[in-house]
């Protein structure tokens, strides 16, 4: 797993992901994910690239989603791969995070 930082401009901040968010992922990337939202007011996650997400990956947004919301930030969601899709679905989470499911086009 990857994971891209890139400042929109002061405050804000979008994090891109890159292969796997599950178990074996999840610590690596819980601190990456806290102290984006902790030390920005607005968080945007781009999963467009995740290729595997278990329920480890799915808490982990959970609880990134909760401290945002602990500490008066916004985090948003701003583009999902298939699996993230299929999984909100089944889920039913996607009025848990607040956010359109956005999947990216794809060229044929």
């Amino acid at each position: 797993m990857a994971l891209e930082q890139q400042e929109i401009r002061q405050g804000v901040v979008r994090l891109q992901m890159q292969g796997a968010m599950t178990v074996y992922d999840a610590v690596a990337l819980k601190e990456g994910l806290l102290l984006a939202v902790r030390n920005h007011q607005r968080t945007e996650l781009d999963l467009s690239q995740v290729d595997d997400l278990d329920t480890a990956g799915i808490q982990l947004l959970m609880m990134t989603k909760q401290e945002a919301r602990r500490l008066g930030h916004d985090l948003h969601i701003v583009a999902h791969s298939n699996i993230v899709v299929q999984l909100f679905e089944f889920l039913n989470l996607a009025g848990f995070f607040g956010d359109p499911l956005v999947i990216p086009a794809t060229g044929n």
